[in-house]
């Protein structure tokens, strides 16, 4: 009884764990959006989701803010030819907001909402999207390699902290420190208009985007810990053993 126990718990498929075990019904996380323009963008979202053509889908939105970031990585490799297309990636950067921050508000509008998909999908797609623009950052030539690598471990680092604490806590934090997705894109972007006339910073020793991602590595490693700690103690309180 004890081995089928065991061999029970270990199945992989939830529809039998459901069935079986008395699996609850699946709840979608509460989302923690405290960014500076939030309650702005959240009101801009809707009203444009509201007055999308019917045929648009959050899936081609996805797509579209997928591709929009594989190209701002690839202009970022072209700007080691040609500075100029450091602006190219402004306006890829917009479309990436676009698709990425429209789509799951276009289907909250439609009641057409997917929780289990829309999570995974935005995030892999994400992932995959930070390894783009971060690799184009690369091999620009306006970021060393080793702040690019840096740069892509803290996010990742931080996107685990965040995803293990939606299982775990059923909340999902959109923002630190009042900087959420839309922020840092919008320092990106700035970022890239001061590089197309200064590259260098503190009398030309220092690449203008090796200071800003060291700075951006180290917050996001006090973040890191900081939430890990936090969300740690929270869970041994909630499940203290006596």
């Amino acid at each position: 009884m004890a081995s089928s126990l065991i061999e029970f718990h270990q199945q992989a498929n939830p529809e039998i764990l459901s069935e079986a075990g008395g699996m609850k019904q699946f709840r979608d996380a509460f989302r923690i959006q405290q960014s500076l323009i939030a309650k702005v963008e959240k009101r801009v979202l809707v009203w444009m989701a509201k007055r999308a053509p019917d045929w648009i889908t959050p899936d081609h939105l996805t797509i579209l803010g997928f591709a929009a970031q594989l190209m701002a990585g690839t202009s970022y490799g072209l700007a080691r030819c040609n500075r100029f297309w450091l602006l190219a990636v402004v306006g890829f950067l917009a479309l990436n907001w676009l698709g990425d921050s429209l789509d799951g508000t276009l289907a909250r509008v439609r009641g057409r909402q997917r929780p289990r998909y829309g999570f995974y999908v935005d995030h892999m797609v994400d992932s995959f999207g930070a390894v783009a623009l971060l690799g184009g950052l690369a091999i620009s030539g306006y970021m060393h390699p080793y702040i690019s690598i840096g740069l892509l471990t803290a996010f990742l680092l931080l996107s685990i902290q965040s995803y293990l604490a939606t299982y775990a806590l059923g909340e999902f934090r959109l923002s630190y420190w009042c900087l959420g997705p839309t922020e840092i894109r919008m320092l990106l972007a700035i970022g890239n208009v001061v590089l197309l006339y200064h590259p260098m910073v503190f009398g030309g020793r220092f690449h203008l985007f090796d200071v800003g991602g060291a700075v951006a590595i180290a917050g996001m490693a006090f973040i890191v810990l900081l939430a890990t700690t936090r969300t740690t103690c929270r869970l041994y309180r909630l499940e203290r053993v006596r």
